[in-house]
């Protein structure tokens, strides 16, 4: 399984992002995709994830803020990021997780004036 995450870069306080991120492979049809984060100094925490059944989970930092979907015909996730903080400045990973959890490469998010 391989995940190719692509979006992020440097914006400004309250401005939007979109993080897109295509799993390849032998791909499950019952299986969680998601996004994490890992600012500097700190553990890797979730963000968002979503079934492949359309079951969605936000950490409550980006609630309101940040909208997760997914495309099951091509394995597709998207992470639209809106009013945008210093704090969400981290490095953002998607995931799969089915039978094992994998990892893409990380994408790097930076909010600052």
């Amino acid at each position: 399984v391989q995940l190719q995450a692509s979006g992020g870069g440097l914006v400004q306080p309250g401005g939007s992002l979109r993080l897109s991120c295509a799993a390849s492979g032998s791909i499950s049809k019952i299986n969680v995709m998601g996004w994490f984060r890992q600012a500097p100094g700190k553990r890797r925490e979730l963000v968002a994830t979503i079934t492949s059944t359309g079951n969605i989970n936000y950490a409550d930092s980006v609630k309101g803020r940040f909208t997760i979907s997914r495309d099951n015909a091509d394995n597709t996730i998207l992470l639209q990021m809106s009013s945008l903080k210093p704090e969400d400045t981290a490095v953002y990973y998607c995931s799969i997780a089915q039978t094992l959890q994998y990892w893409g490469q990380g994408t790097q998010v930076t909010v600052s004036s």
